[in-house]
């Protein structure tokens, strides 16, 4: 307990792993902030977990506008004076725009869902490191780590069930960010890492949870999760990438996938 007490963690997203999330950052001692695009989510969280001695901050954002990225920013160190650790979680499906196999898919539906899932982290990190660059070292010695979220989708593809490739596109493009902001930043001790999760039980799940042949493809292609993930397995990993434990850690993807990327399992059930 308390690896991230005097911390303070900007969350983006108020629902599932980001909610998970939150929960355990306070009983791991942090000050929260939380901004997404739902206010109703954002307040309903921190009227849950926050308390007198210990009040969850919140601004609600559409992370894909600059101005808002910037207005949330600001207001969590305004609210706790820095930010020693970021978990940029919003985004989200983008089967709603028509993302899907490329050969059906629009360009709006492209630019949509690489948006919702890219952008939103691009400049979340943008106004983040800014921030970071200038401020003291915490006691660890560094300014700060960034925690983004990728998926398995990008690495470990099952297109019979998530033939999905902007999504997949956007997740592996969020790896390749974290690359390179990693190698820009150490010197300035500033640390990015990506957390990829399999299928977790999250609202954004819904339409694979009511699929009997996906939830039975998940009982064998995850098996330490037993069907689909709990949300707190993602946030835990997200404690250790903001907490001291990993201060030299950087540069990382890890998977927290149930086995997901390494058993081997056929969509039709097949050994």
């Amino acid at each position: 307990m308390n690896r991230l007490a005097g911390r303070v963690c900007l969350l983006t997203g108020s629902t599932g792993i980001a909610a998970a999330a939150a929960e355990r950052f306070l009983a791991e001692g942090a000050s929260v902030f939380v901004t997404s695009r739902t206010e109703e989510h954002c307040r309903a969280l921190a009227e849950r977990l926050g308390s007198p001695g210990r009040p969850i901050g919140y601004l609600r954002a559409d992370l894909t506008d600059e101005r808002d990225v910037a207005a949330a920013v600001r207001a969590c160190v305004e609210a706790f004076g820095r930010i020693d650790g970021l978990f940029s979680v919003a985004g989200g499906s983008g089967r709603g725009f028509g993302d899907g196999p490329i050969h059906d898919m629009t360009a709006k539906a492209w630019d949509a869902t690489v948006a919702l899932n890219l952008r939103t982290q691009a400049l979340v990190c943008r106004e983040v490191v800014g921030r970071m660059r200038s401020q003291a070292p915490n006691d660890s010695g560094t300014r700060g780590s960034i925690l983004l979220m990728g998926s398995v989708t990008a690495t470990d593809p099952v297109p019979a069930f998530f033939g999905t490739h902007a999504y997949a596109a956007a997740k592996g493009a969020i790896a390749a960010l974290m690359t390179s902001l990693a190698a820009s930043y150490a010197p300035e001790l500033i640390r990015v890492n990506v957390v990829a999760p399999s299928l977790t039980a999250t609202p954004m799940a819904t339409r694979a949870a009511e699929d009997p042949a996906i939830r039975a493809f998940a009982r064998r292609k995850q098996p330490l999760a037993g069907e689909f993930l709990d949300p707190i397995e993602v946030a835990h990993a997200a404690v250790y990438f903001l907490s001291d434990e990993s201060r030299t850690v950087t540069g990382q993807l890890l998977k927290v996938d149930g086995g997901w990327s390494v058993v081997s399992a056929s969509p039709e059930g097949r050994p």
